[in-house]
C-alpha cells in the first residue's frame, strides 16, 4: 500500500507560482510512474503530467512550457512547480502512482492522494 500526502496549493493571482509537493510513503518500490492530475467540479478528471522512475516526463499540451514536475527519490517527494498560472488552471490537484505507466495515461492510476485546491484569480 502506497499513502501519497499532497501540499503547496492555495491561491494565487494570474501570472503567479505555485509549488505543489507529493509525499509518497509505505510500499513505493512499485511506483515506477508518477504524476499530477487535475479535476474541476462537474469535469473528468485529466492528466497534468508524469514522470518515471528513470526520470523521463511527459506533460499535457495544456501545461508544457509552464509546468515542470520532478522528484526526489531519497525523500519520496513528487513536486509540480507551476509558473504562469491562468484562472482556467483553477482545480483540484492530486498526486498518483502507479507501476506502469498505462495506468497513469488511461487515467486509473492504483493510488491517489487527498488532492490540494488551487485557485488562480484574474
Amino acid at each position: 500500500q502506497v499513502l501519497l500526502v499532497e501540499s503547496g496549493g492555495g491561491s494565487v493571482q494570474s501570472g503567479g507560482s505555485l509549488r505543489l509537493s507529493c509525499a509518497a510513503s509505505g510500499d513505493t518500490t512499485t511506483t515506477y510512474f508518477m504524476g499530477w492530475f487535475r479535476q474541476v467540479p462537474g469535469n473528468e478528471r485529466e492528466r497534468v503530467a508524469h514522470i518515471a522512475r528513470g526520470g523521463s516526463t511527459s506533460y499535457s499540451d495544456v501545461v508544457k512550457g509552464r509546468f515542470t514536475i520532478s522528484q526526489d527519490k531519497t525523500k519520496n517527494m513528487l513536486y509540480l512547480q507551476m509558473n504562469s498560472l491562468k484562472p482556467e488552471d483553477t482545480a483540484m490537484y492530486y498526486c498518483a502512482a502507479d507501476s506502469t505507466v498505462w495506468s497513469i495515461l488511461l487515467g486509473q492510476p492504483k493510488y491517489w492522494g487527498q488532492g490540494t485546491q488551487v485557485t488562480v484569480s484574474s
